[in-house]
């Protein structure tokens, strides 16, 4: 039994096809399939069955993959630990990015990062908090960003910067002719919020709490898009609420309608967070510092007060 061997049913699990799984491993098809029969032989078991299409694995194939990540996850830390040992700074670096951080705070921080770290592979993927959680205790995502805290007992957190709400409303609103805007003016029935996935929702929903005026309007809308609902605040349909980075692309018409809140001023926890086992360190403080450096020019907010994405039972 060989990494490799293990590294090829891998993907074919994953592919469920032995063409397809070849080209991503980068040899031939033949190549692949001998290794596989190989391997099957040496364990007296069968672990794919190839008369379905598409290919399927057997039940003892099943727990044969699984144990076959955790080898190889476990046989790729060696790399890190000699990396680490060596302040090395390269290689790939699997990173995810909760949608409602990703337009905003990526630009901000890309550019400058590749620079100073040439040798580093940046693998970037838009994912939800769920999906991030998934893949950091599976072993395919190196760290993430992400709002917290998660109270998850399987993550690490290192907060990045906290990122005050502001408040967007239209000029025949009843709060425009507010200075400053305070959370009990805030009415939930009157919010436009993002879809369920988005825990910046979740923030609202807990930042409301039961401020409610308890009527029934005639249009409810939920969106994946800030600028969806900077639109439809726009034309009187309701408020809606914007984390800060958001507000800095805005044109300055729009930013006529943003509304800042009276102290403490709501805000979301913006952390790195990756497993506790995670042993790239040197990549994740790299990114850390660059962020910092970064981000400290934009966000100065003192006298904040943290909303938990965290949905309240």
């Amino acid at each position: 039994m060989t990494i490799t061997q293990l590294k090829y049913i891998l993907a074919v699990a994953k592919y469920k096809n032995f063409t397809t799984a070849s080209e991503s491993c980068f040899v031939t098809q033949p190549t692949l399939s001998m290794q596989i029969q190989k391997l099957e032989d040496e364990l007296a078991v069968k672990i794919f069955n190839r008369k379905k299409k598409p290919i399927q694995l057997t039940e003892i194939g099943k727990k044969i993959i699984e144990q076959a990540k955790t080898i190889i996850d476990e046989s790729q830390r060696i790399t890190d630990i000699v990396e680490q040992q060596k302040g090395y700074v390269g290689g790939d670096f699997k990173l995810g990015i909760i949608p409602t951080i990703m337009p905003t705070l990526l630009p901000i921080f890309i550019k400058t990062y590749l620079k100073k770290y040439p040798k580093v592979n940046l693998i970037i993927e838009e994912l939800t908090t769920q999906e991030i959680i998934r893949k950091l205790n599976d072993g395919n995502l190196d760290a993430a960003i992400a709002a917290t805290p998660l109270e998850n007992s399987t993550i690490k957190e290192q907060v990045l910067y906290y990122e005050p709400f502001v408040g967007y409303v239209s000029d025949t609103h009843r709060l425009y002719s507010k200075n400053l805007i305070a959370v009990n003016d805030l009415d939930i029935d009157d919010i436009l919020l993002l879809d369920d996935g988005h825990c910046f929702k979740d923030n609202i929903l807990n930042l409301c709490g039961n401020n409610s005026s308890g009527k029934q309007h005639s249009f409810r809308l939920e969106s994946g898009s800030f600028n969806t609902l900077i639109k439809l605040s726009k034309e009187g349909l309701g408020m809606t609420l914007l984390p800060y980075l958001q507000t800095l692309d805005l044109s300055e018409s729009d930013k006529k309608h943003l509304k800042d809140f009276e102290k403490p001023i709501p805000a979301r926890e913006v952390s790195l967070i990756f497993h506790k086992a995670q042993l790239k360190m040197q990549l994740i403080e790299s990114l850390k510092t660059t962020i910092d450096s970064v981000i400290r020019g934009i966000i100065a907010f003192n006298d904040v007060k943290i909303i938990s994405p965290l949905q309240k039972r």
